[in-house]
This record gives structure tokens, sequence and C-alpha cells, in this order.
């Protein structure tokens, strides 16, 4: 039997989490670059050497990481003689940032750190990347052998981000129960799935219950215990059961139809302006109604309206005449077996159309 190894994150939270760096990374060099997004690295960049000061850790530069993971950019960093020369890897911003240095690290063999400057997805603790094409379709997943070494959450900066992306990280983080929940339905499991799938039931009752306080205080940039959970929640728990039920050789068990319909949907012109976790709010209601959970599908939709998350076609600018086009999508990803039946793209439109019409039926 072949080993199975799991690696699962180390993780610091609060608004002084960054004096810690000097202490956590002391077995990994001394010398690090910092690969991020632009508007991130500008809000982090006082704060990072704040919490380095008066130690023995230097940061060499910061770099912008390409605007999209690609593994193009990846490869311009390699090359980057302030990445080549660095012990380690500081991974600042939002999930294709981190993803980015995911490809990084992982080629040159670098330890990463992350730094999330928003709570909208799991990206800083996950042994996976979502890589994209140059065009920005998505190309695959990249699997590296372990999550970022540490995870830092600074809470401050997070509550100084855009609301709205912590709005869309709620609705990405409710889809991780029912997918999980779904997705290993009827399977024998292994150790490591079985103990993401008992994690998963903690990810959708934080949400509910700290989700709107957590929003209001972010609208007012306050570093509250409500937005801490919450932050929590979307980037430590689902990222825990993502490292639990994702292996590169084994069962898939990290997702399902509402990544389904939101791979399905990127095929749409113009839903790029409806951000990840927005679509994956909706794409939620619609495994619900395909699995015929229509009591979970009540209470997750009217969570979604409370929050003014997605509860119907029209709020992604989504009408009935894309959904052939997405449902050929959605048949073509990993998500779409992740099912414990087999799965119908015209059953899969109808579920759609239904969940459409509950949402209606709630304004």
């Amino acid at each position: 039997m072949s080993p199975l190894h799991t690696f699962l994150p180390n993780y610091s939270v609060g608004e002084t989490c960054y004096h810690s760096i000097p202490w956590v990374t002391r077995r990994f060099g001394k010398k690090a670059v910092v690969i991020g997004g632009k508007t991130a690295m500008s809000k982090a960049k006082e704060a990072l050497l704040e919490g380095i000061a008066g130690s023995d850790v230097t940061i060499s530069d910061f770099l912008w990481f390409g605007g999209n993971s690609t593994y193009e950019h990846a490869q311009a960093l390699c090359g980057h003689e302030a990445v080549a020369g660095a012990d380690m890897i500081f991974a600042v911003g939002g999930g294709r940032a981190i993803d980015t240095c995911k490809v990084v690290a992982d080629r040159l063999d670098k330890p990463l750190f992350a730094f999330p400057t928003i709570a909208s997805n799991c990206a800083a603790c996950t042994a996976l990347s979502v890589i994209y094409r140059p065009d920005g379709s998505m190309l695959e997943y990249f699997y590296p052998p372990a999550p970022p070494e540490h995870t830092f959450i600074n809470t401050k900066i997070i509550a100084e981000a855009p609301q709205r992306l912590l709005w869309a990280g709620i609705g990405d983080a409710l889809s991780k129960e029912p997918e999980v929940l779904l997705s290993t339905r009827g399977k024998t499991l292994n150790h490591s799935v079985l103990l993401g799938k008992q994690l998963s039931m903690a990810c959708t009752s934080p949400l509910m219950e700290y989700g709107p306080q957590a929003l209001e205080d972010c609208r007012n940039g306050r570093a509250s215990l409500a937005l801490e959970q919450v932050a929590l929640d979307i980037i430590i728990t689902t990222g825990l059961v993502s490292n639990l039920t994702v292996t590169k050789e084994e069962d898939y068990y990290n997702s399902s139809l509402a990544h389904a319909f939101y791979n399905g949907s990127t095929v749409i012109p113009g839903v790029e302006r409806h951000l990840h976790g927005e679509l994956v709010s909706f794409g939620v209601l619609c495994l619900l109604t395909y699995d015929k959970q229509y009591q979970e599908r009540e209470r997750y939709a009217r969570f979604n309206q409370s929050l003014g998350l997605p509860v119907c076609l029209k709020d992604l600018d989504l009408e009935e005449k894309n959904l052939p086009a997405l449902a050929d999508r959605a048949a073509q990803t990993l998500e779409w077996s992740c099912v414990p039946y087999e799965m119908q793209k015209e059953a899969f439109i109808q579920a759609i159309l239904e969940a459409d019409a509950f949402g209606k039926s709630l304004s």
C-alpha cells in the first residue's frame, strides 16, 4: 500500500499577528521576497515591515504576481533575481496571487508563507492552485505537495478590505458543507477524507451566525470577533477540509455541483462581472435542488437573500438561453462527477430553472 502524506496548515490570526513572523520563520532562513497583488502589497507593506523590525528577517523586494495565476507568470517570477536569491517567499493578497506563489515555491523548492489580505477563499492554506490560461479561461488544478508553511491572517487588513470581497467569500464558503457531503455520500472513505467530511459540517453554521455582523463590521473597517470568526471559517475551516479531501492521485471530494455551475458559467459572456463566491452561492441552490434537498435549499436561499447573495439567474445576469452552454461546460469539469449518481445535463438545466423559480418566489 502506497504511503499517504497529509500536511495540514498552521496559522496565526489577529491584528498584530505579523509580529510573529520572525519566530514562525526562524528555521527557514532570513531573506524573504514578497510576491502579491499591487493593492494587497500596498495595504500590507507597512505591517509586514513593522512585523520584522528589529529581527534578522529582511525583505529583498515587493513583486507583482502578474495579475492572474498562470504558469507563464509563475515562470517569469522564477527567473527574477530577487526570487531566486530569497530563502523564502511571502505570498500576499487574494487567491490568484497566492496560487501563483504556490507554483513558484514548488518549482524553486522554497518555503512559502501566506498573507491573505482578503477573506474571499481558502487559497492561503490549501495544497491546491487554480491555474488559468493567458486568455483568462481556466486551465487546470495544480497540486503542490503541501500547503503554505504558515498563514498569517491580519484581521485589521481584512476588515479594511472591500466589504464585497468578504461577502463573496461567505458565498463561496457556503458551498463546502453541501458539496463535500454530496460527493462523499455512499463512499468508503479513508481516514483523511472521513475527517474532512466531519470538518465540513462546521462550515455553514458560523457563516449564518456571524456573517451579517461580520459584513457590517467590515463595512465599518472594524476587526471584530464576528469578522474574525467568519474569516477563519472562509480561510481555515474550508482550507482544512480541502487539504483532507483532495489528493492528486486519489479521489476528489472537495467540491461538487455548486462549483460545476460556477465553472460552467465562465463560458457565458459578461459573467466575469460577478465574483467567484457570488456565482457559487447560487450554485449551492442548484445543487440542493438537483439533489431534492428542498428544506435545505430554502434555508440557504433565505440566508442568501438576507445578505443580498444571488437567489435567481437574473441576479447573475444569466438567462435561460445561456443554460445549454453552461451545462455543456459544467459536464466537462471534475466536479460534475463528484456526485453519488449519474449526472444528466437536461436534469441539471431543469434544476437550475427550478432553483431560479424558487428564488423568484422569495421576492
